[in-house]
């Protein structure tokens, strides 16, 4: 998976995505990371790349020459076309579906905004794909794009060290992670379940899905209507929530 990421700010891009386990993908060569400044694309000696509004109102305004420029030179060198992703919060909301869909590209493209947007022309050219992380607006499209990265590059071979990871935690079913736990057996009073001490690894695997269901239920009902569930685990839910 190779990353480019347009921006005004290219160090807060590298600084973010060369840490933990996307920095050890990058150093091993899993992923590539190049942040693009903006700016080196500006026809001017100040390097300025926003303006005022036409039509007036507060703020100003990313210019499409540069932004066009920019990707332009991303793009040149690439065989195939690649989707460029526009950061902003008027779009629909990235999921770990959509994840799994961009983690199969080979090259993706993040056009991080700033100021009030970016001129709507530029975005009608090159803009391949619209995403937000949800309805609220921040700063820059920066801390969006590394939220998308993060999410796709787990789901690159060889990024996560076990691979059954990204298969068994949150949305991968449409249903939420089961609870965990760890040392010590009590803490604060409150013990592990003792299935998970068991050993027995068949009733670890159903009470951790009947805990997986019981938490969509309580925490994101809405996702249980696209979950797979069996029969039997259908009528867990009906005596469940009988039971309240």
């Amino acid at each position: 998976m190779n990353y480019y990421v347009l921006t005004l700010f290219p160090e807060m891009i590298e600084q973010g995505m060369n840490t933990s386990i996307t920095g050890r993908a990058i150093e091993n060569g899993q992923i590539s990371l190049k942040a693009v400044n903006i700016r080196d694309y500006a026809d001017n000696k100040h390097m300025k790349v926003d303006d005022y509004p036409y039509g007036g109102g507060a703020g100003m305004v990313m210019q499409a020459e540069p932004v066009y420029q920019a990707c332009q030179a991303v793009t040149s060198e690439m065989e195939k076309k690649p989707r460029v992703i526009y950061m902003t919060p008027q779009a629909k909301v990235f999921t770990q579906e959509l994840a799994k869909e961009l983690a199969e590209e080979e090259n993706l493209i993040f056009l991080c905004g700033h100021y009030e947007g970016i001129d709507e022309r530029v975005l009608e050219e090159v803009v391949t794909d619209y995403l937000s992380i949800g309805d609220y607006v921040l700063t820059g499209g920066e801390l969006p794009a590394m939220v998308v990265m993060d999410a796709i590059s787990r789901l690159v071979p060889g990024v996560l060290n076990n691979e059954i990871s990204a298969e068994t935690e949150s949305f991968s079913d449409n249903l939420l992670e089961h609870p965990h736990y760890s040392r010590p057996p009590v803490w604060h009073e409150k013990a592990v379940p003792e299935v998970l001490m068991s050993g027995h690894h068949k009733n670890i695997e159903t009470w951790r899905r009947e805990q997986s269901i019981l938490r969509t239920l309580k925490r994101r009902p809405e996702l249980l209507e696209k979950a797979p569930l069996t029969k039997k685990e259908e009528d867990f839910i009906k005596k469940h929530l009988q039971s309240e």
